[in-house]
């Protein structure tokens, strides 16, 4: 009986982790095993923050936060780079001051780090990698930003904290203090980070207060919008629904509008004219769409939209900003990834950037999948997160 339950044992504990590692690969990856171990990761990280969700113990996104803060690091100062963490206008902030002397000033990148609005700082290891690289190869001064998260704080909390980072740091008298030449800034991100972003380039146009403009913007894999959560990109990919789950926890914890959401049901029918600017048949190229049809929206209760506004604004969906606002936005990097929830939405910011008259790179990596530009330093690294790293600082390099 012993050697039969331990066999029986074995073998269930060799389907379990047979379950999260295999699953089918496209053969556009060039480093398959290593995607599949990071696929699994994450799903057991989302499974365990939920069963500890459903046991009472802590909120899923606290669960999955205890998990970040293993990666995380002190602020450490190298040959290249100063490094440390301070705050403007009460929020706080990791400065990477280059060390290398300066012929004239310096560029600047003010960098949001992703996490989906809950979870993520700018001292963990890849961000604390990303931001340092771009400080050194750029000899730049990059600014990487600690807002606020849900659930703890909702929208607009994210973005008044992005804002008001951006705002002061682009005043004449603290970009002196840092040597940095107010014709060379840049605001960039990744995924939430992106969404943080880009709401700050589009708010920096309507603020009179503010007399620097930015050169630059670059947005990596972000989300941008939460009206039409039925595109291809997320009927395609498994984490649409962890997608809606952060974008219904960046408003509230009522479940009622993560179940519209889900069912893409909460936009209602007064907001109806809002839908062209994410009507994906329009909008993305014909490889793209593949087999899927545009189904016109099904309206949901006034009600959700009354109580939670944020999710129909373009603060928090800048996809929705009318084609005049976007006609005086910066020069535009976007990275898409073929393997992403969020991909449709950064081919859609493109297209109508460009449709505005905007400069746009749109580097779109047909192997890469979300989150792959933070796979540049541990255990796992990938090839391909290299790339995009590499990619990205050229692109600053050449255009900032």
């Amino acid at each position: 009986v012993d050697m039969g339950a331990k066999l029986l044992c074995l073998f269930l504990a060799s389907a379990l982790v047979a379950y999260y590692v295999y699953i089918p690969i496209s053969e556009d990856f060039e480093e398959p095993w290593k995607v599949m171990l990071i696929t699994a990761a994450f799903r057991a990280a989302a499974h365990l923050a939920e069963v500890v969700h459903q046991l009472g113990l802590m909120h899923h996104v606290e669960a999955l936060m205890l998990i970040t803060t293993f990666e995380y690091i002190a602020p450490t100062s190298d040959e290249n780079v100063t490094v440390m963490d301070t705050e403007f206008n009460n929020v706080g902030v990791r400065l990477y001051l280059p060390r290398k002397l300066s012929d004239g000033l310096r560029r600047a990148v003010v960098y949001f780090h992703g996490g989906g609005w809950c979870i993520g700082q700018a001292g963990m290891k890849p961000y604390d990698c990303l931001t340092r690289w771009t400080s050194n190869r750029l000899s730049a001064v990059v600014v990487s930003v600690n807002y606020r998260l849900a659930p703890k704080y909702r929208f607009p909390a994210q973005f008044e904290d992005a804002y008001s980072v951006m705002k002061f740091f682009l005043q004449s008298s603290v970009l002196s203090q840092y040597g940095v030449d107010p014709d060379r800034i840049c605001v960039a991100g990744d995924s939430a980070g992106g969404n943080l972003a880009a709401a700050v380039a589009q708010q920096l146009l309507e603020d009179s207060e503010v007399e620097t403009k930015l050169k630059a913007q670059a947005l990596l894999y972000p989300a941008l919008q939460s009206l039409d959560l039925n595109l291809p990109s997320y009927q395609k990919n498994e984490n649409k629904f962890y997608m809606v789950r952060l974008w219904s926890e960046y408003f509230t914890s009522d479940s009622s509008l993560r179940e519209a959401m889900a069912s893409n049901r909460h936009v209602p029918v007064e907001s109806s004219h809002l839908f062209p600017f994410v009507n994906w048949s329009n909008l993305l190229p014909e490889e793209m769409k593949k087999d899927h049809v545009y189904t016109s929206p099904t309206y949901g209760s006034s009600e959700l939209a009354q109580k939670y506004p944020g999710f129909l604004h373009p603060r928090a969906a800048p996809l929705l900003a009318s084609d005049a606002q976007l006609r005086r936005l910066p020069l535009t990097y976007i990275l898409t990834c073929e393997y992403d929830v969020l991909r449709d939405d950064g081919v859609m910011y493109a297209r109508r950037l460009q449709a505005a008259g905007v400069p746009v790179t749109h580097d779109h990596a047909k192997d890469a999948f979300h989150g792959a530009m933070l796979f540049v330093s541990g255990p796992i690294e990938l090839a391909v997160g290299h790339r995009l790293v590499n990619r990205y600082i050229k692109w600053l390099n050449e255009n900032l």
